[in-house]
């Protein structure tokens, strides 16, 4: 198994026996600061300025016996152990410097606090190295011990680049890239090699089986709290066939700012053209999954995983949309989860799409198909139809919202008169409700133009709805009877399940089961537009 640089780190100065360590800290060695915590046996020494700390780490030296042991950080830090390197290398002192550097990736761009120190203190060292790799670490700090101390003693200097010492908290991000290329069992077997979390986008959920212990969610505007913390918190993010648009990043300057990026994607102009990465990698999703099959190795992410699961637990997406009485979206998906395990789901777009979403089970079997980029209403009962004619064996539900429906309900003719026996699911909720619930959240409940019980007669403004609205038309199940298919209308929870089971056993004959929902139910947890993934609204008086 692997570990941190920073933890290699700190192994290593136990294995030299290393009970004393002049330090001082700063951004680019924080993460051997941060190792270093609570150690026992090794003591600690902050002097006021680097160069106090070198000729303390000398003194030391001298007076003990042993060698000398510093840390400081990159640029500054680094420079101003200069005088003292060259007092204690004149005089044969043993005195191992360790340096904190800039990524690797950033080394001789100029990045900020970026100095070469091995090249300004070659001239006056017995030995100096930068670690370049993060399996050398151990070695070349052995190494490091070995030179300060044999022959005539000097100084040695260690530069660490700050992604030598990381890595501790890596993290997948998979998009629809990974589901065109059919790489989901490839996938699977990836993660479970590596122990490495995976986070995906609306359009790449089911690359990794739902239920997956490493499957933390759905990321983006609408994702659950743990899969947006993850993605703030994590140091390396693994990115596969992702676009990385508006829906998924929040405020795109605040998108994963300290995190090391990784993009596979086949194709090139969308790599770096939201979010600008580290490392491009222009690839086949499958093609690049099968490669670092071959090639990687276990990670400890024990305290990572750990740390995600405590996020989930706290903050379930469940918790946040169910009920104990009436008829919720979470309900209704969830018991399309139990009545169906090989199915094909359809989604509308609007709140209808992000709540199946959030809450459908994809194990390897049921398929969603979803207008992801484009967003378009209308979408979801064409589509079912469609997929029923390319798999007639299984079984296609559409979720729909009462908006979307009306965009394409035209279509429930193609479906009777082909014998299609499609299961038409609409959340009625009245309302185009995911404009809606922005205008009730941004908008200061200013309805405007999205209430669909709306009558000329209607008064000018209107911020709720109330028990003087006008009904629902159409009457969705009179209208579905109309073309020659079933209607079926629920209103109680209890009524949820049997109202499936009924649709289920049709065989040539289209099923529309119209589900009344709370016409204010809001999709949660929820990112306020122009702001980061952290700031997610979760509901209730819980906001993160």
């Amino acid at each position: 198994m692997q570990i941190t640089g920073a933890d290699l780190f700190v192994k290593a100065l136990q294995e030299e026996d290393v009970d004393t360590l002049f330090a001082y800290p700063g951004g680019q060695a924080i993460d051997l600061f941060n190792a270093l915590y609570g150690v026992k046996g090794i003591d600690i020494v902050l002097p006021r300025h680097e160069q106090g700390l070198v000729h303390a780490a000398d003194g030391y030296a001298r007076a003990a016996g042993k060698t000398g042991v510093c840390l400081v950080t990159s640029g500054p830090g680094a420079t101003n152990l200069v005088t003292g390197i060259a007092t204690a290398n004149y005089d044969s002192v043993p005195l191992v410097c360790f340096t904190g550097q800039v990524s690797t990736n950033l080394i001789g761009n100029d990045a900020f606090q970026e100095v070469d120190i091995v090249g300004i203190t070659r001239s006056i060292t017995k030995w100096a190295v930068t670690v370049r790799k993060q399996e050398d670490l151990a070695g070349i700090i052995k190494k490091a011990f070995y030179i300060a101390n044999s022959g005539k003693p000097g100084v040695v200097v260690v530069d660490i680049p700050k992604d030598i010492q990381q890595a501790k908290k890596p993290l997948f991000l998979l998009g629809g890239g990974v589901n065109i290329a059919h790489a989901d069992q490839e996938m699977t077997m990836l993660a479970e090699k590596t122990q490495v979390p995976v986070i995906t986008t609306i359009m790449g959920k089911g690359a990794v089986p739902t239920d997956h212990p490493l499957y933390v969610g759905n990321l983006g505007i609408h994702g659950s709290f743990a899969a947006n913390r993850a993605v703030s918190e994590c140091d390396v993010l693994f990115s596969i066939g992702v676009r990385f648009n508006d829906r998924i990043t929040g405020k795109v300057s605040e998108f994963a700012p300290h995190v090391k990026i990784i993009h596979v994607d086949i194709e090139p102009a969308s790599i770096s053209r939201n979010i600008t990465v580290d490392i491009p990698i222009v690839a086949d999703a499958k093609k690049a999954v099968r490669a670092l099959l071959e090639k990687c190795t276990p990670l400890d992410t024990e305290n990572w995983r750990l740390e995600i699961q405590e996020w989930k637990q706290k903050y379930p997406l469940e918790q946040q949309q169910e009920t104990e009485d009436g008829v919720t979206p979470y309900s209704i998906i969830h018991e399309i989860n139990t009545l169906f395990h090989d199915a094909v789901i359809t989604t509308d777009v609007g709140q209808n799409q992000l709540w199946t979403t959030q809450f459908l089970e994809l194990n390897g079997q049921t398929r969603l198909l979803t207008s992801g980029g484009l967003g378009t209403m209308g979408y979801g009962l064409p589509a079912a139809i469609g997929a029923k004619l390319g798999c007639p064996d299984k079984t296609v539900v559409a979720v729909c919202g009462d908006g979307g429906m009306q965009m394409n309900i035209q279509e429930i003719a193609t479906a009777v008169v082909y014998e299609l026996p499609v299961i038409i699911c609409v959340m009625n909720n009245g309302y185009l409700g995911n404009v809606r619930q922005w205008q009730e959240m941004f908008y200061n409940r200013r309805y405007s133009s999205t209430c669909l019980r709306w009558r000329k007669s209607c008064p000018p403004f209107c911020s709720m709805p109330s028990d003087n609205c006008p009904e629902y038309t159409p009457d969705f199940v009179k209208l579905a009877e109309s073309y020659g298919a079933k209607g079926i209308r629920v209103k109680k929870k209890e009524e949820i399940r049997p109202a499936l089971e009924e649709a289920a056993k049709s065989k040539t004959v289209p099923i529309l089961v119209e589900f009344i929902i709370d016409r204010e139910e809001n999709v949660l947890p929820i990112v306020p537009p122009g702001n980061p993934l952290e700031d997610m609204i979760m509901g209730g008086t819980e906001n993160a």
